[in-house]
């Protein structure tokens, strides 16, 4: 069964919006479900046939039924790896409709643990032919109010982001869930951070991503 990954994202940049979200999370009744580290290395994907042949090997079960459904329905891929706290994960999101697959609001997920270590992951990627965009780092907070999803990030580069997130499991739902994703928004005080911009940000970040990955600094792309 595919999932569909409704996504909205707001840029908040100062420490002070962050603890003013975090305060109105609380006081909605929202929970804290678990803070974390992460490393996140973007690669660009230019054979899709042979990735899809050559990383079968590496999984089993749902995950391969999984993979293969999302490289065979979705299109503009982004493949990443992903390391929290140490579990390293293999990311893949495909396009839905006119989003792109990096930053879209609508996308497919595929995610599967992997019993490697993220530099093997990368490795293995690599051999395979696709080649780093780049690398991301960042602090998660991660937090559950009803059937929302609310991540608050400190990124590298971006400085504060939150996304509101829903997963369905029924395309026809997506439009509604925006919706609704962007009402619990507007009861937040915050404005959803619009394509255009944030794939302005998301190109110099990724232009630039040595000066920043790692790092406390932050820059500004109106």
């Amino acid at each position: 069964m595919s999932q569909y990954e409704i996504e909205i994202k707001s840029l908040l940049g100062s420490s002070g919006k962050a603890a003013k979200l975090k305060e109105k999370i609380r006081e909605k009744g929202g929970a804290l479900l678990n803070s974390n580290k992460q490393l996140n290395h973007y690669f660009i994907l230019n054979d899709v046939n042979k990735f899809k042949e050559k990383f079968n090997s590496h999984l089993s079960g749902e995950n391969k039924v999984k993979f293969n459904k999302i490289l065979e329905e979705g299109s503009n891929f982004s493949v990443r790896t992903r390391d929290t706290d140490g579990k390293v994960l293999l990311v893949v999101k495909a396009s839905i409709g006119d989003d792109t697959s990096s930053n879209g609001v609508s996308r497919m997920e595929f995610e599967s643990e992997m019993e490697m270590t993220l530099d093997e992951l990368d490795k293995l990627l690599l051999d395979l032919g696709l080649k780093y965009q780049a690398k991301w780092s960042r602090e998660r907070e991660e937090y559950k109010l009803g059937d929302t999803n609310i991540c608050l990030d400190k990124n590298a580069g971006y400085g504060y982001l939150v996304e509101f997130e829903k997963m369905v499991t029924n395309y026809a739902l997506v439009d509604t869930v925006k919706k609704e994703l962007l009402g619990i928004m507007k009861d937040f005080e915050v404005e959803e951070l619009s394509q255009d911009r944030l794939e302005r940000m998301f190109s110099f970040y990724n232009n630039n991503w040595s000066d920043y990955y790692g790092t406390e600094k932050i820059f500004n792309i109106e």
